[in-house]
């Protein structure tokens, strides 16, 4: 898993395949604006310790960022302390709202 395409994510949405956790590691007052709907907020500081914390280091993770580089920083991150199955949702919230993805938040 490198990238994740938005399709194939809302797709297993909808078929009622949610065994994956995503992560959205912008600040949360951004977070708070509008999100990918079940997304957990974990800003960068925080994910090393927290992903450790509450996530097996097996579970599917796909993450977005501000960016598509702070979703491929964070990727990196989860990986180097053992999460294998991690991918970057490439081009974040704007590429799932392209596609009709659910999102929740004070401004969707």
């Amino acid at each position: 898993m490198a990238n994740a395409d938005v399709h194939d994510i809302k797709s297993r949405l909808e078929w009622g395949q949610p065994a994956f956790t995503i992560i959205d590691v912008r600040d949360r007052c951004t977070f708070n604006q509008g999100h990918i709907m079940g997304a957990l907020p974990i800003d960068m500081e925080d994910l090393v310790n927290r992903a450790r914390a509450s996530l097996h280091n097996q579970r599917e993770i796909y993450v977005y960022g501000e960016s598509d580089e702070q979703a491929a920083d964070a990727v990196r991150r989860l990986k180097s302390i053992g999460f294998a199955n991690v991918a970057e949702i490439t081009g974040g919230l704007a590429a799932w709202k392209n596609v009709g993805g659910a999102v929740e938040g004070t401004a969707s």
